[in-house]
């Protein structure tokens, strides 16, 4: 756990990549197999249930610090991390235990048919023997909340400058439904087990915001425009007669969607399909609310099938009869695409159209009528481009609309967690419904260091009542709210849910009275 605790305490002490990168090749140097197999496992996703409810570690911790429960929700609204809480209040440990993060592990995942006296045992001798940092590490492996803030790119950076491998194959490597115990960690970051799964997914190619004119991009013939969709996006899968749908953030959601499935095996050819999944109903994209609805659901009804029918709109062929083909030019694999859509037409799988303008202003009106169809902007990818991992500036842009926005009055904030522990960076937003207000989004960004420190001065001296680390204010903060999309929601005491929401400006210069009013937020959906 020591290796482990040091590589945490690392990260959470940095925003720079190189030293964050110092961090892991230190782990990886140091960690036995087992350890860097669970490191791999949780910094995935690929985290354990939660085999001891988290309202009883609030209890045990409150009784082994010998404190009240009010003085515990105290302790939690200033920290505002529940195992770190815990962590803090505990006594200093007796004496301390070496064990690697893999027999911890294994630990926990007995805990699963233990009772809760022996849960409570086995909960209350570890944080005895556990420094304070490795308590709060323990907690989060314990309460299955394991989440560090390091993205998939900079770990797969890590692994392949570790391992001088390259990040691409890394990425190939580590996606996909591997599972921990039946691998060896080696093998799996160098590619030793992606022939075995059929079902393994490519890393998706993602685009860089344009941030120039598009004028600046050349000849418009040398770039191929498409419709930017607000859905899923996912790969299509069919090897040696089985399908699998993968979502980008590596999820199997074939099961999700068993129309597009059913379809895919009619076709006669292997191959591996990017598109954006959305609910296509009488010849119109629907609103992504609607898909929300179709998703981490066991089983899909006939209703709901009918209701919210699902379809794919592909963008790319990347794997065709076997063979990658994802350093064929954009558009070569283009032209198989249409071959194969065109050789087997079917209702669940529609073809990205190709926006035809003969200059970059049609393109641009064209880009300003997006919204009415329900589509956030266009895509541009360069005719020759190859279909890479990750983001590479130059070969595809991403080319969305003016966000939509509300002006909408601070009236809940909570504390952030880590370094923003001290201040409230957690908002909640609403706007008027006739005399009374309506609560419509939470927003975690946009303000500056300082306005946060502003905002936090403003709740400490006006917050009106607790809900645990909840605060109350009073509304008089007026914030300019950007989203990119908004439909209807039943989750929402508003009716509404936006998407994407985050600060765009604080309004000083406005008054609670000059917020938007729900009804006419309304009229934005279509």
């Amino acid at each position: 756990m020591e290796t482990f605790t040091k590589l945490i305490n690392a990260l959470d002490s940095t925003n720079k990549t190189n030293q964050k990168l110092e961090a892991f090749d230190l782990f990886l140097h140091e960690a036995t197999d087992e350890d860097k197999l669970w490191f791999l496992a949780l910094f995935t996703g690929k985290r354990p249930k939660r085999n001891v409810n988290t309202t009883l570690m609030k209890r045990w911790a409150m009784e082994e610090a010998d404190i009240p429960e009010w003085l515990f929700l105290e302790c939690y609204a200033s920290v505002g991390d529940l195992g770190e809480t815990i962590a803090l209040i505990l006594p200093e440990p007796i004496k301390s235990i070496e064990r690697d993060l893999s027999e911890w592990m294994k630990l926990i995942a007995e805990l699963v048919d233990k009772s809760e006296d022996q849960k409570k045992a086995f909960v209350l001798d570890s944080w005895k023997h556990l420094t304070r940092t490795e308590r709060f590490i323990f907690n989060k492996l314990l309460g299955g909340s394991f989440r560090m803030g390091v993205s998939s790119k900079t770990l797969i950076n890590a692994i392949a400058k570790h391992y001088r491998l390259d990040t691409s194959a890394v990425a190939h490597a580590i996606m996909g439904d591997w599972k921990r115990e039946e691998v060896r960690f080696e093998m799996l970051i160098k590619g030793g087990y992606a022939d075995i799964h059929l079902s393994k997914p490519y890393p998706f190619c993602l685009a860089y915001p344009i941030g120039k004119q598009p004028e600046d991009l050349g000849d418009i013939a040398q770039w191929q425009a498409e419709y930017k969709w607000d859905g899923i996006r996912g790969q299509i899968i069919k090897r040696n007669d089985e399908v699998f749908i993968w979502s980008r953030g590596e999820e199997l959601i074939t099961h999700q969607f068993p129309e597009i499935r059913d379809a895919v095996f009619g076709f006669q050819e292997d191959f591996v399909m990017d598109g954006e999944i959305l609910v296509y109903k009488d010849g119109q994209v629907m609103n992504f609310t609607d898909l929300q609805k179709r998703l981490n659901r066991k089983n899909i009804s006939k209703k709901l099938l009918a209701e919210l029918p699902a379809v794919m709109f592909a963008y790319d062929l990347i794997e065709w009869r076997g063979k990658d083909i994802r350093s064929k030019m954009m558009s070569e694999r283009r032209e198989l695409l249409e071959y194969l859509l065109t050789t087997y037409s079917c209702d669940q799988i529609h073809i990205s159209e190709i926006i035809r303008a003969t200059d970059w202003e049609e393109l641009k009106k064209r880009r300003e009528q997006a919204r009415s169809i329900n589509s956030e902007g266009l895509m541009l990818k360069h005719s020759e481009s190859q279909y890479h991992a990750g983001r590479l500036k130059g070969d595809w842009w991403k080319w969305k609309i003016d966000p939509l926005s509300i002006d909408a009055v601070l009236i809940y904030a909570q504390k952030g967690s880590g370094r923003r522990s001290g201040y409230y960076t957690d908002y909640t937003f609403a706007v008027k419904q006739g005399d009374q207000l309506v609560t419509i989004a939470k927003a975690y960004s946009g303000l500056s260091d300082k306005e946060i420190q502003e905002v936090s001065r403003f709740v400490n001296r006006n917050a009106i009542e607790k809900f645990g680390p909840v605060r109350t204010v009073k509304p008089e903060l007026v914030f300019e709210i950007a989203f990119e999309g908004i439909g209807f929601s039943k989750r929402h005491k508003s009716g509404v849910a936006l998407r994407f929401p985050r600060i765009a400006r604080w309004r000083k210069d406005k008054v609670v009275d000059e917020i938007d009013d729900i009804e006419e937020i309304k009229k934005l959906i279509r």
